[in-house]
């Protein structure tokens, strides 16, 4: 496997010169083509396809609710101390989950299934053992299924990391963010070492199969030094996965943010060196760069998946089951099948509404063309696998690679020159260096990206 060793040139020059924005790839299209233009007709259309394929199942179940903001989430959440909100929630989730089983084959399994939000341990014991049973009633599982959670850590005690590991949860992931507590209060989010650390001895404990750690570099007051004890203790904290976010200040998208004073954030050159000092760092440790901001033990799912070629990239990041259709759960969740992607209703009144009454809640969503679906194989070939064989995706799509992608290749010769990547007559394989700034290689391939200005976050 490639990965970034220590001995690599890190050339901040050449990073500066390609820290553009760009989508990040969670799918493609983006979800910022998803339009109001879908129908749930189109989503049954897509269901039954689906079916015919008989592709294995991937859950995903949007927990919105979280106790407090923390100031750098751009995720969908919903604010508020009183727990009673959940059980409204709850009971429309059970009736979502019913109302789908009527519509998935009874003979699909599920491999895979992740919690997120929002705050899933918002759910007290009783609420997670309600909906974990109402979903396992209407699906069958895989034995070896995966099956994760997202938990707060400020939020949880042993008994409950012991009871979601009896329940059936395998994997666990909390976010750290920053060790430092001078960055914790800028960004609303306090969590004191010691907390981490028993929260860290008790997933341990219930012997969870993978556990993946958070990070944010870029946050307000960080600096390289800061930083730097926050990579070490969390690499003492001994995860086996580590995902190292660079913030995205967008405050004009994500009103919290502006709590954020902006002289407080680390400048561009400051943000590089941290990130060149965290690569260094878990190397050095000896976990592998998985790609963009992940980190992995060589003996993790994720880098297994890396070296058979089955890793791809859903909404939730890096995934290690490709072919599975992914069907979420919840207000705003995005459900991801072969050839449509669909949203549901961010706002829970109009969710509730449309489950209440046995609609499929569908906001928007996207039909792929068969053009979306070959450049949507090389782009995740690229995001995933860090090389691309022409042949495959030619004998794959019945096309001819080079003439197919001809305006493509003559722009990818730039960035071979910047040695971002390799380029044969046969194959395309991305530098050691490329993989930190592997959407600017993805984005070449975007037909979408052409006629868009929509805002994306930076590459870095």
């Amino acid at each position: 496997m490639v990965f970034i060793s220590p001995g690599v040139k890190f050339d901040l020059d050449l990073i500066k010169k390609y820290d553009t924005a760009a989508p990040r790839y969670t799918s493609y299209p983006p979800a910022t083509e998803l339009s109001e233009a879908f129908t749930t007709a189109d989503f049954h259309s897509a269901i039954a396809a689906s079916n015919q394929r008989q592709s294995p199942l991937s859950f995903y179940f949007h927990i919105p609710f979280c106790q407090s903001a923390c100031y750098f989430c751009g995720c969908n959440t919903v604010i508020s101390n009183n727990k009673n909100i959940a059980k409204p929630y709850l009971e429309h989730l059970a009736q979502e989950i019913k109302n789908m089983s009527n519509l998935i084959s009874p003979d699909r399994k599920v491999l895979q299934m992740h919690w997120g939000g929002g705050t899933p341990n918002y759910l007290d014991l009783e609420q997670v053992e309600f909906l974990w049973k109402k979903i396992t009633q209407h699906f069958d599982f895989d034995p070896q299924a995966e099956i994760s959670i997202e938990i707060s850590p400020r939020y949880v005690d042993k008994e409950y990391i012991f009871f979601l590991r009896e329940l059936g949860f395998n994997r666990v992931s909390f976010g750290i963010q920053d060790f430092n507590n001078e960055v914790q209060v800028a960004v609303n989010r306090i969590q004191p070492e010691e907390l981490l650390f028993n929260v860290m001895d008790w997933i341990k404990a219930a012997k969870f199969d993978s556990v993946n750690v958070d990070l944010i570099y870029g946050l307000p007051y960080q600096t390289l030094q800061t930083f730097r004890e926050t990579i070490k203790k969390t690499v003492a904290l001994d995860p086996d996965r580590i995902v190292v976010f660079n913030f995205a200040y967008v405050p004009w998208l994500k009103p919290a943010q502006k709590n954020i004073p902006p002289e407080a954030l680390p400048k561009p050159q400051e943000k590089l060196e941290i990130l060149e000092m965290t690569i260094e760092e878990l190397t050095n440790s000896e976990y592998l760069f998985i790609g963009m901001d992940h980190f992995a033990k060589p003996n993790d799912e994720l880098a297994i998946a890396q070296r058979n070629r089955t890793l791809q990239r859903n909404f939730q990041g890096y995934t290690t089951h490709a072919g599975t259709d992914l069907f979420g759960f919840g207000a705003t969740s995005i459900s991801m099948l072969n050839d449509a992607y669909v949203q549901n209703h961010k706002q829970l009144k109009d969710y509730y509404q449309a489950v209440a009454n046995h609609v499929l809640p569908v906001s928007k969503g996207i039909k792929l063309t068969q053009d979306d679906i070959i450049r949507r194989d090389v782009i995740m070939c690229i995001m995933s696998h860090f090389q691309l064989y022409k042949q495959d995706i030619a004998e794959k799509y019945h096309i001819n690679f080079d003439q197919y992608f001809s305006q493509e290749l003559e722009a990818l010769q730039p960035l071979a020159a910047d040695g971002l990547i390799k380029l044969s007559a046969h194959h395309i394989q991305i530098t050691d260096i490329g993989r930190l700034l592997v959407r600017n290689i993805a984005v070449v391939f975007d037909a979408h990206n052409q006629k868009q200005d929509k805002q994306f976050s930076r590459a870095i």
